[in-house]
């Protein structure tokens, strides 16, 4: 029997190519894809953050995998360890940080209309990528 290729199979039609993306506070794999969500494993390096931003189009949901998260999430602020969760209500400020000494690594789950990696506002990002 001959093994079937990836691209000839039906279940391939699905956008579910991990694939990883590079960013200065750490990485983002897309596990899965599909209308309405995506789900993502994200890596952020000890000591960095990710920008304070907000989404106009979608919700997020992030599982704690391993490592330490320092969340801000609208006026609140809180730590989440391994097997911990918090929900990001669609248009609410939020940020992403790892204060710890080991890769922080969690799942994102997100839900929405729109899903693109242009649906984020920034207001200030360590790297310079907010608007000017």
């Amino acid at each position: 029997m001959q093994p079937v290729s990836s691209s000839s199979s039906p279940a391939s039609a699905y956008k579910g190519v991990a694939a990883t993306e590079l960013r200065p506070w750490g990485s983002f794999t897309i596990l899965e894809e599909g209308r309405g969500y995506k789900i993502k494993r994200i890596e952020v390096k000890p000591g960095h953050r990710l920008s304070l931003q907000m989404h106009h189009h979608r919700s997020e949901h992030w599982i704690v995998v391993s490592g330490t998260a320092k969340v801000v999430c609208g006026e609140g602020e809180h730590i989440l360890n391994s097997n911990q969760s918090t929900y990001v209500p669609q248009c609410t400020l939020h940020r992403l940080e790892n204060p710890g000494v080991i890769p922080l690594v969690l799942i994102e789950v997100q839900n929405g209309e729109y899903l693109g990696e242009d649906d984020i506002v920034r207001f200030q990002d360590d790297y310079a990528r907010t608007k000017a």
